[in-house]
């Protein structure tokens, strides 16, 4: 089932019921850090005269490295010299350490959703190509330690996203199954992983327009957590699940 199936969106998660868990992408999911990510590469490839000296476009990011794994993104900016291509994305990784403290927010409406999926006693886990440095310090800012069961990170699998094998990772490290188990995120790489994974994604607009995402196949698109379409889905899948908002304490 996707976004552009024509089936009634709200009920799209209903085949996942009894729901037990829910997998978060990070960047442009739980937290609006592509236009970080977008200044910082901007930065360090124009510092470095990459294309000529002329900035790249944010079209450019979208198309080519938002949601990418850094060892694909030295591979694309640099196909004739990787080891220069991981310097860059080191350096990179840098300047958006610089940049992120107090330029980093919360997707709106993720405390609503973080809520919905502590109050039903959920389990869940954040699973993404972000190096582990920016993955940790991003969980941090947000307050999100507590609330992640696991952490899975692309360059600690065999395979990054869009390869199924982080979200199957994730499925393992919490124990849950896929037939019950619903994603969001952001990316079409992302969006490929879970959809390969065998899950449901809802995919946020944050990031990349909703055109790019329809490619990816999500089966609800959103703008955010606040969006009337989400909630909807969820309210159906409380009815299907028998509950509103009491805990599941399996």
């Amino acid at each position: 089932m996707t976004a552009s199936s024509g089936v009634d969106s709200k009920s799209v998660l209903c085949g996942l019921s009894p729901v037990e868990a829910v997998l978060f992408d990070i960047d442009g999911t739980v937290c609006d850090s592509d236009p970080i990510h977008y200044a910082a590469f901007r930065e360090v490839l124009q510092e470095i005269g990459f294309n000529g000296g002329v900035p790249i476009t944010e079209d450019y990011y979208i198309e080519n490295i938002s949601g990418n794994h850094n060892e694909n993104i030295a591979r694309l900016l640099f196909p004739d010299d990787f080891e220069r291509g991981i310097k860059l994305t080191d350096d990179k990784e840098a300047m958006f350490h610089r940049l992120v403290g107090d330029k980093l927010k919360p997707v709106s409406g993720l405390d609503k959703v973080r809520k919905w999926v502590e109050d039903r006693g959920l389990k869940r886990a954040a699973v993404t190509n972000a190096p582990r440095p920016n993955a940790e310090l991003m969980i941090s800012i947000l307050g999100l330690s507590d609330f992640f069961q696991a952490v899975i990170l692309g360059s600690e699998c065999e395979h990054a996203k869009p390869h199924p094998e982080p979200y199957l990772k994730g499925l393992e490290a919490i124990k849950a199954s896929k037939e019950h188990t619903f994603i969001f995120e952001d990316s079409v790489s992302g969006i490929k992983a879970g959809v390969a994974a065998g899950m449901p994604v809802i995919a946020l607009t944050t990031g990349n327009p909703e055109h790019i995402l329809m490619e990816a196949k999500p089966s609800l698109i959103i703008k955010n957590y606040d969006d009337p379409k989400l909630w909807a889905a969820l309210e159906e899948l409380d009815k299907k699940n028998g509950t509103s908002g009491a805990q599941r304490n399996e």
